[in-house]
């Protein structure tokens, strides 16, 4: 990504209950948005995930998994695979395995922070439906940077952990339900 070329990286951080707020969020996005979009679900490690799939039904972006040492580009969505971590340098995506012991998943935490690192301003995540605390560090990481951090209403997700951790943890920007998430959004990256 050149020096010239700056534009919003949006990541999605979603567990317990979030395809549906995932895909609702994604319906409200248009095709041309300039911005691009990484999306980081808590993936069971032993299932054959199709979360690409349902989320290219979504949305007329291109819905891939990201691929190690892949160009992050506007109007693209980017899924981290099954098993993996991931982080974002230099506008390119890098994955490592996820280790065997970790019981818990912080794959939000991790890549939010490499985000906040490496785009600053240009940094937004975004927390939806899940259980756990997943995302709050890596938010916090986000506004120390200067970059936005919304989540969805916990009166509109199925599970709460995680937009109520950052709640209280952090500040966020927005506290709205998916739909209004995605309006928020737009209005925000076309008035920067």
């Amino acid at each position: 990504m050149g020096s010239d070329e700056k534009f919003y990286i949006t990541a999605i951080g979603v567990s317990a209950g979030g395809l549906a707020p995932l895909h609702q969020f994604f319906a409200h996005i248009p095709a041309d948005s300039g911005i691009s979009f990484i999306v980081i679900p808590h993936l069971n490690r032993d299932y054959v995930s199709m979360a690409d799939k349902l989320l290219a039904q979504h949305t007329s972006m291109p819905v891939g998994w990201a691929i190690e040492g892949q160009l992050v580009e506007p109007n693209h969505v980017y899924l981290i695979p099954v098993n993996k971590m991931m982080t974002i340098e230099t506008g390119h995506l890098y994955l490592q395995d996820r280790p065997v012991e970790d019981k818990s998943n912080w794959a939000v935490d991790i890549f939010f922070k490499s985000l906040a690192s490496a785009h600053q301003a240009y940094a937004i995540g975004i927390l939806l439906s899940g259980a756990g605390s997943d995302g709050t560090l890596g938010a916090i990481a986000i506004h120390n940077q200067q970059g936005m951090v919304m989540v969805q209403d916990p009166q509109t997700a199925e599970f709460t952990g995680m937009p109520e951790s950052a709640i209280l943890r952090d500040h966020p920007s927005q506290i709205l339900s998916p739909k209004r998430l995605a309006q928020a959004l737009l209005r925000f990256v076309s008035l920067t």
